[in-house]
């Protein structure tokens, strides 16, 4: 089953995408699942009929969310992992860190002090020793900028000198059905041998969503409340449906982590990191109370459907959503791919 942002008697599920791929699947596929967090790519890949024969992640908390959801032994740091010890495969699929690259962060790429700009060269050694059929990735849309492109040119040449050809593109969450203002590059790697020599990425769906129409209903939001003095809420901007932010308020200076959205819009990038007081989810005027998202929420702006069993506590559920990949880009992403083979 496919899943989209959009609620019908609270089953998620993408109609569009289910009547198009109808007679398509990957059935017969296996992948593994590098730097898993919590399992979006596996949602996806999953619902093509794909089969998981690895995962990996050193974060405790995301790996006992994964183990619980897909009843699979998560391994732990893959720098420690030889590549013979890894079952064959068809399918690559790595959210690698990010935050050597992201502009949040120090941006420090290569150099990044804890190593984690260099994580994606055992994706190309794996690459290199299994010669899966294709490799689904996904970054930052700051990658693509850093050092000036350089980075990103690095990183696809390694992939073509084992054997690849390499397709990328900044997408937004936002043109795929769902209400987030979430842009990441997505790369696809395809074996050189299978004489693929175009990819064409999917192009935005016409589908309207607003961000009221995944908020929880009747929950206690006592927790989530923006309980300050200096609340401001612009009432002349007329709350009008939109398929983008939609700001109309704010705390303190305004600055970032201090903006108030209108949920007649779309919610900001969810972030493991964001700062202030609306940071890692924004702030949202809900029933004439300002308010974060609960962690369910964030589940359902990153695709992931309501019978997944997401972290106990908001903030975990915080860390590991901002972490994570949208599913619905991935799945549109995956339909161009499966109409290749």
């Amino acid at each position: 089953m496919l899943y989209f942002c959009a609620k019908l008697k609270n089953v998620w599920y993408n109609v569009i995408i289910m009547q198009r791929i109808k007679n398509k699947s990957l059935k017969d596929y296996k992948f593994i699942d590098l730097f898993c967090g919590i399992g979006g790519f596996h949602l996806a890949l999953s619902s093509f009929g794909a089969k998981c024969v690895f995962a990996s992640d050193i974060d405790v908390n995301a790996k006992k969310v994964y183990e619980d959801n897909f009843k699979i032994k998560v391994s732990g740091d893959i720098t420690k992992i030889k590549e013979s010890d890894i079952p064959e495969h068809d399918i690559i699929c790595a959210g690698f860190p990010c935050q050597a690259f992201s502009i949040s962060g120090k941006k420090g790429g290569f150099n990044d002090f804890k190593g984690r700009g260099e994580l994606y060269k055992n994706v190309v050694e794996i690459a290199k020793y299994h010669q899966p059929k294709f490799i689904l990735l996904e970054n930052v849309k700051n990658l693509e900028a850093h050092n000036n492109g350089t980075t990103l040119k690095t990183i696809l040449r390694d992939f073509e000198d084992v054997g690849y050809d390499m397709f990328f593109k900044v997408l937004n969450a936002s043109d795929y059905g769902i209400p987030q203002a979430r842009k990441r590059i997505y790369i696809v790697g395809i074996r050189r041998d299978l004489n693929i020599k175009e990819f064409s990425f999917p192009e935005p769906v016409k589908k309207k969503s607003f961000l009221k129409d995944i908020l929880e209903i009747d929950i206690d939001r006592s927790s989530l409340l923006i309980n300050r003095d200096d609340v401001k809420i612009d009432y002349n901007i007329e709350e009008k449906e939109t398929g983008s932010l939609l700001r109309i308020g704010h705390v303190g200076l305004g600055r970032q982590g201090e903006r108030i959205y209108s949920v007649q819009g779309h919610s900001i990038t969810l972030s493991s990191q964001g700062g202030g007081v609306g940071g890692k989810t924004g702030m949202y005027l809900i029933n004439g109370k300002v308010y974060k998202l609960s962690g369910r929420e964030c589940a359902r702006l990153m695709g992931f459907p309501d019978k997944y069993k997401i972290a106990e506590t908001n903030n975990l559920c915080y860390c590991q959503f901002g972490n994570s990949v949208v599913v619905d880009v991935l799945q549109h992403i995956l339909l161009k791919l499966v109409s290749l083979v």
